[in-house]
């Protein structure tokens, strides 16, 4: 088959998925299009990769796409109080973590880049964890997360990145069910050491839904152990199921973004003390949890 002849063939396979999509007319052709333009650019490199990894194309043409149907059908995602998120300079976003399986990170990403007005990229903070699977860590990277390090973090928010963070890490993930929406310790507070140093607004982010996708009911630890893994999930639906105990819950979200903590007024320094470090750390978590028992205090319905 000559060139000519995939691309022709290719062209066509892309309009039968358009249309079978819903898509007609100039929409079709457009997405047909930009599709097509993805693939040159792919096969000619034309295409930049940070420091990091990140590959915003890929991110924007596949990535977030991908994500979407999750995001706006599935879990009806709501976001408030998007306006406190920059338009240009960086800030570092600390959420709640939760659900037994990290989705809420992915979430978070799409509602930042489609409800903000300039449609920014969030860098996420992960574990080591994430970057131990080849194909896992490798998505994860070129998606704009990076290792959870001070180091990194302080060279992505001085260069202007919005970065986020989820400072309760696995123990914030893997809890039971029954201490849901409590949050867990943030750690020694390296998040505000890394906001300090760069200047950068510390932006509380609440997330109410999560919780629910992955009930977790019970840890069997034992095979966490064995798999390397910081906890194993038992669900209602999981492994009872099989794989159909996977597919998370459609639990209703909602995620707030909360008004900017200054921190450039503190100084380089005040990285040094430990006392500034964990009053801006309880702040922060302080704020956290009481958005999401106000949230919670006037939610209806789980999954409505």
């Amino acid at each position: 088959m000559t060139i000519e002849a995939a691309v022709n063939a290719a062209v066509w396979m892309l309009r039968a998925a358009g249309s079978a999509a819903g898509l007609e007319g100039a929409e079709l052709e457009r997405r047909v299009a930009q599709t097509l333009a993805f693939v040159r650019r792919r096969l000619t490199g034309d295409y930049d990769i940070d420091d990091f990894g990140f590959d915003a194309d890929f991110t924007e043409e596949v990535w977030l796409p991908l994500l979407r149907p999750l995001y706006q059908h599935w879990f009806r995602v709501e976001v408030r109080g998007i306006e406190n998120i920059p338009d240009d300079q960086g800030a570092l976003v600390v959420a709640n973590h939760s659900g037994s399986v990290p989705i809420d990170g992915l979430m978070t990403q799409v509602a930042i880049h489609d409800a903000h007005r300039r449609h920014r990229y969030v860098r996420s903070l992960g574990a080591d964890l994430v970057f131990q699977s080849p194909l896992v860590g490798s998505l994860a990277r070129k998606a704009g997360a990076t290792l959870a390090a001070n180091p990194d973090a302080e060279r992505l928010l001085a260069s202007g990145e919005l970065t986020m963070v989820f400072p309760e890490g696995f123990k914030g993930i893997g809890k039971p069910f029954g201490e849901r929406y409590r949050l867990q310790r943030f750690g020694r507070g390296g998040f505000v050491t890394a906001a300090l140093r760069a200047g950068a607004p510390i932006i509380p982010c609440s997330i109410v839904g999560a919780e629910e996708i992955f009930p977790m009911m019970g840890n069997a630890k034992g095979l966490a152990r064995m798999l390397g893994f910081p906890y194993f999930p038992i669900t209602p639906t999981f492994p009872l199921l099989g794989p159909l105990g996977a597919i998370p819950l459609p639990s209703k979200w909602i995620i707030e973004f909360g008004e900017p903590i200054e921190t450039a007024s503190y100084g380089v320094a005040a990285a040094e003390d430990p006392m500034v470090v964990l009053e801006l750390s309880d702040q922060v978590r302080e704020t956290i949890q009481q958005t999401l028992y106000s949230l919670l205090s006037r939610r209806r319905s789980v999954f409505f």
